[in-house]
């Protein structure tokens, strides 16, 4: 409803959004930052600069759901973006490491550099786009299936074939066994 009332040009609908759901967000920017070599960028300046990329030309959100997906989007751009200026740096910029877990298959971990990470998300959407959109969903927002399902507007099975075959793929390209 807040969503709605705010992309109809209810500003005070953005502040009561935002003091719900910034809770959140915060959560999901230190889940994408734990693990990360990020001294430079704490899960609030994540948040912010997310939240700056979003707000430049929101989108249509349908849910609660879409939101959160369209936030994972930008989250994941702004550490891609960090971590090449981090790279491009004179003095010595490092790759990032960034460990992402598996939660759904149990305690294993990617561990890849996130512009690695981002060029295989790049290359799985040129090959699947669907299934990148459900890997991402899954990974970077922390989304439920049923969510999932509902923002991309299929089933949960198609969100399981899907999320079986971004891991398949994105196992083999970094060359371990995600599969439990």
């Amino acid at each position: 409803m807040l969503l709605r009332a705010w992309q109809a040009g209810d500003q005070a609908s953005l502040a009561k959004l935002m003091r719900q759901i910034v809770g959140d967000l915060q959560r999901m920017a230190s889940s994408r930052l734990r693990g990360a070599e990020t001294p430079s960028l704490a899960s609030h300046d994540l948040v912010q600069e997310a939240l700056l990329k979003v707000m430049q030309s929101p989108p249509e959100w349908q849910n609660r759901a879409h939101f959160f997906a369209t936030m994972s989007l930008a989250m994941r751009s702004v550490l891609v973006d960090h971590a090449r200026a981090r790279q491009a740096d004179k003095r010595g910029g490092q790759w990032q490491q960034i460990t992402y877990t598996l939660s759904a298959v149990g305690e294993e971990s990617i561990v890849a550099d996130l512009l690695t990470l981002d060029q295989l998300l790049t290359q799985l959407a040129a090959l699947d786009g669907r299934a990148a959109e459900v890997l991402q969903m899954t990974y970077f927002a922390g989304m439920e299936r049923a969510e999932i399902a509902t923002v991309l507007g299929v089933s949960v099975p198609t969100v399981d074939r899907e999320l079986r075959f971004a891991r398949a793929w994105l196992s083999e390209q970094l060359g371990r066994d995600l599969q439990a």
